[in-house]
């Protein structure tokens, strides 16, 4: 494994008796990188990231991690190597506090995820952290503010927040725009450029305006397996990709 990649899968397959929903995938992800795994509906996107998680075993191959193999390794585990998948452990509380969330966050990284009835004053110590991953995220002034009144779009900012508190070396982030307005789209983009300087991303995301704004590398699935790879001109450019996402035979005029 070469020193520049930080994530490599070799053959990964996941078959469910009889249907193949990732078939032989090797992809390689570099240090450093935004990296986009895209693709049509149904193309196995989340159930590779569910692999590379551990949230499903695979049915054949390999995963790599920092050049240490982690296939079958537990969920928790693969987490506290410094491989996180943000809106999967970071569920929020709406009827704490947005501080309250990311302290909560904190304590997990110590092992004392569930120690709620710990003291004001030991909470209070995780303070100056929690503010410092607030601010980074564009919630420093909402930190009193109780997390179901946040709009949709700060929410998933604050998701993000506690993600970070488990300091990955790596994120895997699973659809960060969906469902959002072009408002909420645009302060996304802002806060993933930001969250990724000196760690690596991986991130599953259908608007394909945002991977063109923010990916250095770009996968594209279908039917489970990889149907082209490159920067986003590359892949634009590709028929087959834009044949893939259309349903129909495109001309070199149609853009994807």
């Amino acid at each position: 494994m070469s020193s520049d990649i930080i994530l490599e899968t070799r053959g990964l397959t996941k078959a469910f008796r009889g249907f193949t929903a990732v078939n032989d995938v090797d992809l390689k992800v570099k240090k450093g990188h935004i990296h986009a795994l895209i693709g049509p509906n149904g193309a196995g996107k989340t159930t590779f990231f569910n692999l590379l998680t551990h949230f499903l075993p695979p049915t054949r191959g390999e995963i790599l991690f920092q050049g240490k193999a982690i296939t079958g390794t537990r969920a928790n585990q693969i987490a506290k190597l410094g491989l996180v998948r943000s809106f999967q452990i970071s569920a929020v509380f709406g009827q704490m506090t947005v501080l309250e969330n990311v302290r909560v966050a904190l304590q997990s990284k110590q092992g004392n995820s569930f120690h709620f009835w710990k003291s004001e004053r030991s909470l209070n110590s995780l303070n100056e952290r929690a503010m410092e991953l607030l601010e980074k995220v564009g919630l420093g002034s909402f930190a009193d503010t109780v997390t179901h009144e946040l709009s949709y779009g700060r929410k998933r900012a604050l998701e993000l927040a506690t993600t970070m508190a488990l300091d990955p070396v790596m994120l895997l982030l699973d659809e960060p725009t969906q469902g959002m307005g072009q408002e909420d789209v645009d302060m996304v983009v802002d806060l993933v450029r930001r969250v990724a300087v000196g760690r690596t991303v991986l991130m599953v995301e259908h608007n394909l305006s945002v991977v063109s704004r923010l990916c250095d590398a770009i996968t594209v699935l279908a039917r489970g397996s990889i149907l082209a790879e490159g920067d986003y001109a590359t892949v634009s450019a590709n028929s087959a990709v834009r044949e893939a996402y259309l349903g129909t035979a495109v001309t070199d005029e149609v853009a994807l």
